[in-house]
């Protein structure tokens, strides 16, 4: 379907092609052990995962700072579980989540194999809301690097998808015309709206069966991506 007129391929990073969900929890049973909190991590992540969406779409819109999104995140859902802890140790889990996090290398199942089937036809690159310091790491621990070519994240950018300004800054690095563009996240409002709306054509990874849509095609493995590249 766009194989005729793509040449270069933008992919998100954290729910697209690295398994933020996986590494995530992952990080939470290990700082919690290392500062003896005292929780269920099954409740917990029941209960954080909501806010920590939540807390990213007030950071991509503007409404909280990064130091806001790490803190209240934590804080938010503590206080929901009704358990007492105090400043000193939310902000001591917020650097220590943020430090171990990428440590860890959990992928999507068949992202290694999609983009080594990719990278010989398009140029691969990346447009990433994530922190800076750590979405490189994230790339390198689990050996996907050196799959991409142009790196954007939203602190580079300055602004975060779905604004346009990243998407055109993704464009004038690759050195690309948007209609020879393909954006590829999980993110309906970030990366498919806020791509189309720069002119990039958009696919869908969407690997929690959400709602159906017109807006683009869907898929709901990344091993479906070869039926339209």
């Amino acid at each position: 379907m766009f194989k005729d007129f793509v040449t270069d391929v933008f992919f998100d990073l954290d729910h697209t092609l690295w398994d933020f969900e996986k590494n995530s929890a992952l990080t939470f049973e290990r700082i919690f052990l290392e500062h003896g909190i005292k929780v269920r991590l099954d409740s917990f992540l029941e209960v954080y995962i909501p806010i920590n969406l939540e807390y990213w779409k007030l950071y991509r819109e503007a409404k909280v700072t990064k130091e806001e999104l790490r803190y209240q995140r934590l804080r938010k859902a503590f206080d929901a579980l009704g358990t007492q802890i105090v400043d000193s140790t939310i902000y001591s889990l917020a650097d220590a989540y943020i430090a171990n996090l990428s440590n860890f290398d959990h992928l999507f199942p068949g992202t290694l194999e999609i983009l080594g089937y990719l990278k010989p036809k398009y140029r691969l690159h990346i447009i990433t809301n994530g922190f800076a310091e750590i979405q490189e790491k994230k790339m390198k621990t689990s050996g996907i690097h050196h799959f991409f070519e142009v790196i954007i994240n939203s602190e580079m950018a300055g602004v975060k998808k779905p604004n346009p300004k990243i998407f055109e800054l993704a464009l004038s690095m690759a050195r690309v015309a948007p209609e020879n563009a393909l954006m590829i996240g999980d993110s309906l409002e970030a990366d498919i709206l806020g791509g189309k709306d720069a002119g990039f054509h958009a696919l869908h990874f969407d690997s929690h069966n959400g709602p159906k849509h017109t807006i683009c095609p869907k898929i709901h493995t990344l091993n479906e991506i070869k039926k339209f590249l």
